[in-house]
């Protein structure tokens, strides 16, 4: 009893400090937008104690449900909130506040061996076709006799509902041609580097060190200026989203990804600056 009564008059004094924990700030969602949060959380961390934020990935669709059902304060996403989960998860008064981090293009790319092969600029109807499995070779569209091995996204991923919608004509269309379905961009990247015939789609900031080849669309170039503009087919925006007023950690993070440090960090990472 005397050694707590002793501590408790040193806080008052203030001979020694309490320690505090700093306040968790939970980030999970599209896979897209998950290095820029991550490059961003981990600047965020180290040159502030009030605050610690975590980064998870899961995709779009993950993300949205962790924010609704309170697992996450933030939300990452590379598409827009749909109707559905705004009837879901807007409730009591609290509706989804969108805050744009960045843009950023899906990219089509193949194998090096595609590639040098000559395959560097497709259509989005060849795209089509590919998925649609109505090319199945890559001598149809140019390049090397060899069977197409697609690769695409698995439900719940923004990534692949932009794909779909822009390049198959619905967020549900069929893809009969696909090969085999990854998790991830990361995984796509994975798969597109171990084979010499392989077609995916993902991020750009995932091809920006040029291991993978991305290839003109419809004549146009996958580019930070060509993206921005949005005359790249596949430009899209990318979001941070809360359910009602964000929690003071939320928006301090928040206002540091959207910051000139935090768009110079996304820049560097391989995103496009808003």
């Amino acid at each position: 009893m005397r050694l707590l009564a002793l501590i408790a008059v040193m806080l008052v004094m203030g001979s020694i400090s309490p320690v505090l924990s700093a306040t968790d700030v939970r980030v999970s969602g599209s896979t897209t937008v998950l290095p820029l949060a991550s490059v961003c959380a981990e600047s965020f961390n180290s040159e502030q104690s009030d605050y610690r934020v975590t980064v998870t990935g899961g995709g779009t669709g993950v993300g949205i449900t962790d924010l609704g059902e309170g697992r996450s304060d933030i939300a990452m996403a590379s598409r827009e909130v749909t109707d559905t989960e705004r009837s879901k998860y807007e409730t009591n008064g609290k509706k989804f506040n969108e805050i744009l981090v960045g843009y950023d293009g899906i990219v089509i790319a193949v194998s090096p061996q595609v590639y040098d092969a000559g395959v560097r600029a497709l259509t989005k109807e060849q795209v089509r076709m590919i998925y649609a499995g109505e090319i199945t070779n890559w001598k149809e569209v140019g390049g090397p006799d060899r069977q197409i091995y697609a690769i695409a996204r698995r439900a719940g991923s923004g990534t692949r509902d932009t794909f779909n919608e822009i390049i198959m004509g619905s967020k549900e269309a069929e893809t009969p041609g696909v090969s085999t379905e990854a998790a991830d961009n990361s995984e796509v990247k994975t798969a597109i580097k171990g084979s010499d015939k392989a077609i995916g789609y993902l991020g750009y900031s995932y091809v920006t060190d040029g291991t993978v080849k991305g290839v003109a669309l419809d004549g146009v170039e996958p580019t930070v200026d060509s993206i921005k503009s949005g005359e790249y087919p596949l430009a899209r925006k990318l979001y941070f989203y809360t359910l009602g007023e964000p929690s003071p950690g939320a928006q301090a993070f928040i206002d540091f990804v959207l910051s000139s440090r935090g768009q110079d960090l996304a820049e560097k990472a391989g995103y496009i600056r808003v």
